[in-house]
Parts: C-alpha cells; sequence; structure tokens
C-alpha cells in the first residue's frame, strides 16, 4: 500500500516554502489550495471524565431515596436521581451551573465494597473556566466526599476543534481512511443523542469514525448543535474572543453569519491508558504514567497529533487532503498548561492476555458461545453485545496480540456458533 504524503506548502505571499504557509502544492501535478480563509477558531478539551475506585461513604445512597429531587452536597445543591444501567452506574448528582455530573456506585459491584463507583463528568464551561489543577482539585474534592479509600482510577477526553471556511466533502466518508470499522453518517437530523444530551432539530449532519470504547472521530455541525441545545450564546463568547490563535496572518475571526464546523476526537478511558503505560519521556526514557487529568494534560497536543494520524483525510491514495495536513500540523490544545508534545513519544501499550488471564478469555468465549447458540443468537447480535461489555478491551487485546482484528474476532464467533450448531443442532 502507497504511504500517503503532504502537499508542498507555500508561503501565500511570496510563494516559497513555508511549513506554516496556507498554499498548498500538489507535488505531480502543482495544483494549488489555498486554505487562507480556513478560521481555526479554538481546539479545546470538551469532556473529561475523570474515574475513582473507593468505598461509598455512609450516608451517601441516603442522597437518593427520593429521587428527582434537589439536595444538599459538598456545599452545593444538586439534583438526584437514577440513571439507566448503560451508563454503568445507578445513581448521579447534577449541578449544570457548576458543569458536574457525578456518576455514583457501579452497577457490577458491590456498594459495601471498595470498587469502581464514581465517575465525574464535567462539562466544557466548566473546564473553560478552571486550569487542570484546579479542576482537578475541585474532581478531588467531590471524590473525597463521596468515597472513603478514594482512588483515581485513570480519565477520559475528548478533544474539539472549532473552525469556519470548510465543510465536509461529499465524499468524506470514501475518502477517510482509518483502522476503525465503525461508521454512522446521518443526515437530516430529528433527534440525536449529543453526549450527555438530547437535541432535536430538522437540518444538521454528522459523520462518526471509530467506537466509543476506543477511539471516535466526529464532525458535525457546531452551529446547528449549539442551537438545539440552547448553547449557542455561551459558543458564540467563546468563538468571538480573539484572532486565529493558530495563524496571526489569517485574515478575520469568528463570523456570526457563517456556520462552525466541528472536528471531535474522543478517547476512552481505556485508550488514556494505553497512552499513559506506552508513551515514554524522550529525556529519561520514563513511562509518563498518568491517571489524571491533570497529570495528562500536558500530553493532548500528543494526543491530537496521534488522532489525526490515526484518521486520515486523503486527496488521492498517494497525498493527504491539504486540510487534514494544516489540522494536524498547526493545530494545539487551548490550555494553560506547557506542551509536552516534543518530550515525549507517544505510543499505545497493549496489555497482552497471557498465561491465565488468556486461558480465562478463551473458556470464556467457548461458553458464551455455547449459551448464543442454545438461545439460537446470531453472530452479529453475538457480536454486537459482547463489544458492549466492560471486559470486551482485554478480549479484543487478547486477539490482537495474535494478529486478529476484531473483524477476525466477528468471524471466529460466527465459526464457532455455526460449529455448535452444526453438531448439536437443537441440543445445544
Amino acid at each position: 500500500m502507497v504511504r500517503p504524503v503532504d502537499h508542498i506548502r507555500l508561503n501565500h505571499l511570496t510563494a516559497e516554502d513555508d511549513e506554516k504557509g496556507r498554499l498548498f502544492a500538489d507535488r505531480s501535478t502543482h495544483q494549488i489550495t489555498d486554505l487562507s480563509g480556513v478560521r481555526l477558531l479554538r481546539c479545546g478539551v470538551d469532556t473529561v471524565r475523570q474515574l475513582y475506585r473507593g468505598l461509598i461513604r455512609v450516608g451517601v445512597l441516603a442522597l437518593f431515596e427520593k429521587p428527582g429531587t434537589i439536595v444538599d452536597f459538598a456545599g452545593q445543591r444538586w439534583h438526584s436521581g437514577r440513571v439507566g444501567r448503560d451508563s454503568g452506574y445507578q445513581f448521579k448528582l447534577q449541578n449544570a451551573d457548576l458543569g458536574f455530573v457525578l456518576l455514583i456506585k457501579n452497577f457490577n459491584a458491590k456498594a459495601e465494597s471498595i470498587g469502581p463507583h464514581l465517575k465525574i463528568e464535567v462539562s466544557p464551561h466548566a473546564i473553560d473556566s478552571l486550569s487542570p489543577d484546579r479542576l482537578q482539585a475541585r474532581m478531588d474534592f467531590y471524590a473525597s466526599q463521596l468515597l472513603d479509600n478514594v482512588e483515581v482510577n485513570q480519565c477520559a477526553v475528548h478533544l474539539a476543534l472549532d473552525l469556519q471556511g470548510w465543510q465536509p466533502p461529499a465524499d468524506l466518508v470514501a475518502r477517510m481512511h482509518c483502522r476503525a470499522r465503525n461508521h454512522r453518517d446521518i443526515s437530516g437530523i430529528n433527534s440525536l443523542n449529543w453526549a450527555t444530551k438530547s437535541s432535536v432539530y430538522g437540518r444538521g449532519e454528522t459523520s462518526m469514525f471509530g467506537s466509543a470504547n476506543g477511539i471516535q472521530l466526529c464532525i458535525y455541525n457546531k452551529t446547528e448543535q449549539a442551537k438545539a441545545t440552547d448553547k449557542l450564546d455561551y459558543w458564540q463568547s467563546v468563538w468571538r474572543r480573539g484572532d486565529d490563535p493558530f495563524d496571526p496572518d489569517c485574515l478575520g475571526n469568528y463570523d456570526a453569519d457563517q456556520e462552525v464546523w466541528r472536528i471531535e476526537l474522543r478517547y476512552h478511558h481505556s485508550v488514556i491508558q494505553q497512552f499513559a503505560a506506552g508513551s515514554v519521556d524522550v529525556n529519561s526514557g520514563q513511562a509518563i504514567e498518568t491517571h489524571t487529568f491533570e497529570a495528562f494534560s500536558a500530553h493532548l497536543d500528543g494526543l491530537w497529533r496521534y488522532g489525526m494520524n490515526q484518521f486520515k483525510l486523503l486527496r488521492t491514495p498517494r497525498y493527504f487532503d491539504p486540510f487534514w495536513t494544516l489540522i494536524r500540523d498547526d493545530v494545539r490544545v487551548d490550555l494553560p498548561v506547557e506542551s509536552l508534545i516534543d518530550d515525549t513519544e507517544y505510543k499505545r501499550y497493549y496489555k497482552t492476555a497471557k498465561g491465565f488471564s488468556g486461558k480465562n478469555v478463551e473458556l470464556f468465549l467457548g461458553n458464551f458461545v455455547s449459551l448464543l447458540a442454545r438461545e439460537r443468537v446470531g453472530a452479529t447480535k453475538a457480536f454486537d453485545r459482547l463489544r458492549e461489555w466492560e471486559c470486551w478491551p482485554v478480549i479484543r487485546d487478547h486477539y490482537a496480540a495474535k494478529d486478529m482484528t476484531e473483524r477476525d474476532i466477528y468471524r471466529h464467533i460466527r465459526d464457532l456458533l455455526e460449529e455448535r450448531q452444526v453438531r448439536w443442532g437443537r441440543a445445544v
């Protein structure tokens, strides 16, 4: 397979080579693409999810005796309630004004035992108003009020680039190359769940690549989504803050009459853990081994660059789309911390399931397939349910060590199901 390369970047005034130029020349045809009209408004952290382990403190569950009421917690007023099983938790405390949702009591662990009983989700306006150290201190404080024997588990982050002067091409799906097997394209949306919000509107487009339990790329009309969630005033105030921070020479800034598109990378906490274990300081050779958002925040530029290399928008099979080169190389995450992108080699460490744990994976899958065959469940439905399970990363990594892709795992399950049904028939 031909490895794609970038177009030559030129200065838009002198036409000389310029690594930050907005003119892009095709190396073979010398055709020019002018991206001087692209306005990169802001790249920031849109979502933080910090996970904790611990023992639920006495009296905490009493906050949910009357779900749907307003309760006092940690010196603030919160809305208490129950949440669906899909969240992995039973209860939540929410204060939209503060910008925090506290998900409490893991469904798969007993309340009286130490376990992964807390996930704190932070909204964009809280992330924007607090530096990473102050945000971490606030989350740790809430955790200390909910749990004893608190242990930070890991974090998940969403990185979002907002821009104008560009919109997705009609053939986006055909030209987007990535390892991800999943793609979802939605046009003419009437109802769509955006993260933790539910939006209903008639016009809008979004395209999603990858899976929620890995790395996911989302490209959507942020203006329409902000209108649907009644957040347009807030986002316009963010977009109006100043000139293009990535290119001071770029003419203009936010144009209220032009739609804003968002390119968002969503990283599951299991992927962040892989980076924490596999990425090393180039000076010391030591793994970064981060567990908190505060500690990982200096590596978000590296995370953005990695994601832009995992998902590749191509102009032709030989060349990157100039727009993708621009946002891959020029964008920096807007945070008040010193970036460590130049001091870190970013790699993901895939924990292989060997020995006892590897045997457990094989035994589990065999029993799993036998039960599915007994209930006459098809391979597609079986594979979808398996990927929704919390232990899916362990299963996936076990087979990845055997050079098996997710598609190979699906075929393996399909073949095992067929074997049992053919050999045992309805006796299974």
